[in-house]
């Protein structure tokens, strides 16, 4: 991993929860994360890397529109989500690019019943796997329109 993303801080149960000064820590033992993106969310004072830190809505304006997506083998890493740690460490688990993608595509069309020209709705937080599959992958593999 060379670059990460993450916000100034995060709101949760009514409480800042300082996502960037999170990451500038674990970062004390990745030396091979060259870019932080940080996505100013609730203007919070965040400690700051010069050289490593950008802001991302900075960073966009510098941005080309043209994207062409990376090819990738089915078994690359596309993502770790951790368990939420209720029952001891919180562990990571690695979903695969290949296999993800098919079952997000497939039980978005099938299981949730999606069709064509629908535009739809799901509630889940993103940081969840089911976020991860409803609100981004399994929509956006079928075309859908999301809210």
């Amino acid at each position: 991993c060379r670059t990460v993303i993450t916000a100034d801080e995060g709101v949760r149960g009514g409480r800042f929860v300082p996502l960037k000064r999170n990451v500038d820590k674990a970062l004390e033992s990745c030396p091979n994360v060259s870019t932080v993106l940080v996505v100013e969310r609730t203007q919070g004072e965040v400690g700051w890397v010069e050289g490593r830190d950008l802001w991302y809505h900075q960073a966009m304006h510098e941005m080309s529109d043209d994207c062409p997506p990376e090819p990738m083998d089915a078994e690359d890493p596309l993502f770790i989500l951790y368990t939420s740690g209720s029952t001891g460490k919180p562990k990571g688990v690695l979903h695969t690019t290949g296999g993800y993608l098919l079952q997000a595509a497939m039980t978005f069309k099938y299981v949730l019943d999606y069709r064509d020209n629908e535009v739809f709705w799901c509630t889940a937080d993103v940081g969840w796997v089911t976020g991860h599959s409803y609100i981004v992958y399994g929509p956006l593999a079928n075309g859908a329109t999301t809210l």
